[in-house]
Protein backbone atom coordinates (compact mmCIF):
# COMPACT_ATOMS: atom_id res chain seq x y z
CA UNK A 1 0.00 0.00 0.00
CA UNK A 2 1.52 3.35 -0.97
CA UNK A 3 1.98 6.14 1.53
CA UNK A 4 0.53 9.39 0.15
CA UNK A 5 1.21 13.04 0.84
CA UNK A 6 0.48 16.37 -0.81
CA UNK A 7 3.52 18.48 -1.60
CA UNK A 8 5.20 21.25 -3.53
CA UNK A 9 8.10 20.37 -5.79
CA UNK A 10 11.46 22.10 -5.54
CA UNK A 11 12.88 23.44 -8.82
CA UNK A 12 16.27 22.25 -10.00
CA UNK A 13 18.22 25.45 -9.22
CA UNK A 14 16.98 25.59 -5.61
CA UNK A 15 17.57 21.85 -5.19
CA UNK A 16 21.15 22.20 -6.42
CA UNK A 17 21.73 25.03 -3.93
CA UNK A 18 20.49 22.78 -1.11
CA UNK A 19 22.63 19.88 -2.31
CA UNK A 20 25.71 21.94 -1.43
CA UNK A 21 24.64 21.77 2.23
CA UNK A 22 25.13 18.00 2.32
CA UNK A 23 28.07 16.68 4.31
CA UNK A 24 29.96 17.78 7.37
CA UNK A 25 27.66 16.26 9.99
CA UNK A 26 28.36 12.86 11.53
CA UNK A 27 25.25 10.67 11.80
CA UNK A 28 23.37 12.34 8.93
CA UNK A 29 21.76 10.35 6.13
CA UNK A 30 21.23 12.89 3.34
CA UNK A 31 18.07 12.95 1.24
CA UNK A 32 18.61 12.48 -2.51
CA UNK A 33 18.31 15.79 -4.35
CA UNK A 34 15.50 14.55 -6.61
CA UNK A 35 13.39 13.82 -3.52
CA UNK A 36 13.42 17.36 -2.06
CA UNK A 37 9.90 18.72 -1.52
CA UNK A 38 7.73 20.78 0.82
CA UNK A 39 5.04 18.61 2.43
CA UNK A 40 1.66 20.35 2.58
CA UNK A 41 -0.27 17.45 4.11
CA UNK A 42 0.84 13.95 5.09
CA UNK A 43 -1.95 11.48 4.27
CA UNK A 44 -0.36 8.16 5.14
CA UNK A 45 -1.35 4.66 4.09
CA UNK A 46 -4.83 4.61 2.55
CA UNK A 47 -6.78 2.15 0.45
CA UNK A 48 -7.33 2.69 -3.29
CA UNK A 49 -10.93 4.03 -3.01
CA UNK A 50 -9.85 6.61 -0.41
CA UNK A 51 -6.85 7.59 -2.55
CA UNK A 52 -9.12 8.10 -5.57
CA UNK A 53 -11.55 10.15 -3.47
CA UNK A 54 -8.68 12.39 -2.36
CA UNK A 55 -7.34 12.73 -5.93
CA UNK A 56 -10.80 13.83 -7.13
CA UNK A 57 -11.45 16.17 -4.20
CA UNK A 58 -8.17 18.04 -4.66
CA UNK A 59 -9.29 18.84 -8.20
CA UNK A 60 -11.57 21.50 -6.65
CA UNK A 61 -8.67 23.58 -5.31
CA UNK A 62 -8.49 26.96 -7.04
CA UNK A 63 -5.53 29.00 -5.84
CA UNK A 64 -3.22 31.48 -7.59
CA UNK A 65 0.39 30.87 -8.49
CA UNK A 66 2.88 32.39 -6.05
CA UNK A 67 6.60 32.59 -5.37
CA UNK A 68 8.68 31.14 -2.55
CA UNK A 69 12.28 31.14 -1.52
CA UNK A 70 14.15 28.89 0.86
CA UNK A 71 15.84 30.65 3.72
CA UNK A 72 17.66 29.54 6.86
CA UNK A 73 18.13 26.11 8.36
CA UNK A 74 17.07 24.25 11.45
CA UNK A 75 16.52 20.86 13.03
CA UNK A 76 13.66 18.93 14.56
CA UNK A 77 14.17 17.25 17.92
CA UNK A 78 15.81 19.75 20.26
CA UNK A 79 17.36 17.36 22.80
CA UNK A 80 17.73 14.47 20.36
CA UNK A 81 17.89 15.94 16.83
CA UNK A 82 16.38 13.63 14.21
CA UNK A 83 16.33 15.76 11.04
CA UNK A 84 17.93 18.79 9.38
CA UNK A 85 15.85 21.10 7.20
CA UNK A 86 15.91 24.24 5.07
CA UNK A 87 13.28 26.84 5.92
CA UNK A 88 10.65 28.38 3.64
CA UNK A 89 9.98 32.11 3.33
CA UNK A 90 6.75 33.42 4.87
CA UNK A 91 3.91 33.26 2.33
CA UNK A 92 0.19 33.94 2.90
CA UNK A 93 -0.53 32.10 -0.38
CA UNK A 94 1.29 29.00 0.85
CA UNK A 95 -0.61 29.06 4.16
CA UNK A 96 -3.95 29.51 2.35
CA UNK A 97 -3.21 26.60 -0.02
CA UNK A 98 -2.23 24.32 2.84
CA UNK A 99 -5.34 25.29 4.84
CA UNK A 100 -7.64 24.48 1.91
CA UNK A 101 -5.98 21.10 1.43
CA UNK A 102 -6.36 20.45 5.16
CA UNK A 103 -10.10 21.26 5.00
CA UNK A 104 -10.53 18.81 2.11
CA UNK A 105 -8.73 16.10 4.08
CA UNK A 106 -10.93 16.71 7.12
CA UNK A 107 -14.08 16.50 4.98
CA UNK A 108 -12.83 13.11 3.76
CA UNK A 109 -12.32 12.10 7.42
CA UNK A 110 -8.64 11.43 6.89
CA UNK A 111 -6.61 10.99 10.05
CA UNK A 112 -5.36 14.44 11.10
CA UNK A 113 -1.66 15.18 11.21
CA UNK A 114 -0.89 15.94 14.87
CA UNK A 115 2.05 18.18 13.95
CA UNK A 116 1.62 21.90 13.33
CA UNK A 117 2.27 22.85 9.71
CA UNK A 118 5.85 24.11 9.50
CA UNK A 119 6.89 24.53 5.87
CA UNK A 120 10.37 23.13 5.29
CA UNK A 121 12.49 20.90 3.05
CA UNK A 122 14.06 17.94 4.84
CA UNK A 123 17.72 17.67 3.87
CA UNK A 124 18.83 14.81 6.07
CA UNK A 125 17.76 12.42 8.78
CA UNK A 126 19.94 12.04 11.85
CA UNK A 127 20.91 9.02 13.90
CA UNK A 128 23.23 9.42 16.84
CA UNK A 129 24.21 12.99 15.97
CA UNK A 130 25.44 15.00 18.94
CA UNK A 131 23.50 18.17 19.75
CA UNK A 132 26.72 20.22 19.76
CA UNK A 133 27.62 18.98 16.27
CA UNK A 134 24.15 19.84 14.96
CA UNK A 135 24.35 23.34 16.48
CA UNK A 136 27.78 23.88 14.89
CA UNK A 137 26.58 22.59 11.52
CA UNK A 138 23.52 24.86 11.53
CA UNK A 139 25.34 27.97 12.73
CA UNK A 140 27.92 27.63 9.95
CA UNK A 141 25.08 27.59 7.37
CA UNK A 142 22.61 30.00 8.99
CA UNK A 143 22.76 32.46 6.08
CA UNK A 144 21.48 29.94 3.52
CA UNK A 145 18.93 31.25 1.02
CA UNK A 146 17.79 30.69 -2.55
CA UNK A 147 16.47 33.08 -5.15
CA UNK A 148 12.66 33.23 -5.28
CA UNK A 149 11.06 30.60 -7.52
CA UNK A 150 7.54 30.28 -8.94
CA UNK A 151 5.10 27.73 -7.53
CA UNK A 152 2.72 26.80 -10.33
CA UNK A 153 1.34 23.47 -9.10
CA UNK A 154 1.06 21.08 -6.20
CA UNK A 155 1.25 17.30 -6.38
CA UNK A 156 0.21 14.10 -4.67
CA UNK A 157 3.28 11.95 -4.08
CA UNK A 158 3.52 8.34 -3.02
CA UNK A 159 6.29 6.40 -1.40
CA UNK A 160 6.78 2.74 -0.70
CA UNK A 161 7.81 1.48 2.73
CA UNK A 162 11.46 2.38 3.17
CA UNK A 163 13.80 3.96 5.66
CA UNK A 164 12.41 7.36 4.59
CA UNK A 165 13.42 10.01 2.12
CA UNK A 166 12.11 8.46 -1.11
CA UNK A 167 11.97 7.38 -3.78
CA UNK A 168 8.75 9.30 -4.45
CA UNK A 169 6.34 8.93 -7.35
CA UNK A 170 4.10 11.75 -8.58
CA UNK A 171 0.59 10.30 -8.64
CA UNK A 172 -1.25 13.47 -9.68
CA UNK A 173 -0.45 17.15 -10.33
CA UNK A 174 -2.76 20.14 -9.90
CA UNK A 175 -1.95 23.46 -11.54
CA UNK A 176 -2.35 26.72 -9.70
CA UNK A 177 -3.95 29.50 -11.72
CA UNK A 178 -1.95 32.35 -13.22
CA UNK A 179 -4.72 34.77 -12.18
CA UNK A 180 -8.36 35.02 -11.24
CA UNK A 181 -10.95 34.05 -12.21
CA UNK A 182 -9.53 30.53 -11.82
CA UNK A 183 -9.28 28.28 -14.83
CA UNK A 184 -10.37 24.61 -14.81
CA UNK A 185 -7.69 22.29 -13.45
CA UNK A 186 -5.81 20.10 -15.90
CA UNK A 187 -4.12 17.02 -14.50
CA UNK A 188 -0.66 15.93 -15.55
CA UNK A 189 -1.74 12.31 -15.19
CA UNK A 190 -5.12 10.64 -15.16
CA UNK A 191 -6.50 9.01 -12.05
CA UNK A 192 -7.46 5.37 -11.97
CA UNK A 193 -8.50 3.21 -9.06
CA UNK A 194 -6.17 0.35 -10.02
CA UNK A 195 -3.03 2.46 -9.72
CA UNK A 196 -2.39 2.07 -6.01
Amino acid sequence: MPRLFVALEIPREAALSMSLLRGGLHGARWIDVENYHITLRFIGDVDAPTADELINALDRVRRPEFTLSLVGMGSFGSKKPHSIWAGVSASPDLIALQAEIERICQRLRLKPDPRKFTPHVTLGRLRGARVEDVVDYLSARSNFFTDPFPVSRFVVLSSRESVGGGPYVTEEAYPLTAGFPPQPAIHAASSSSGRY
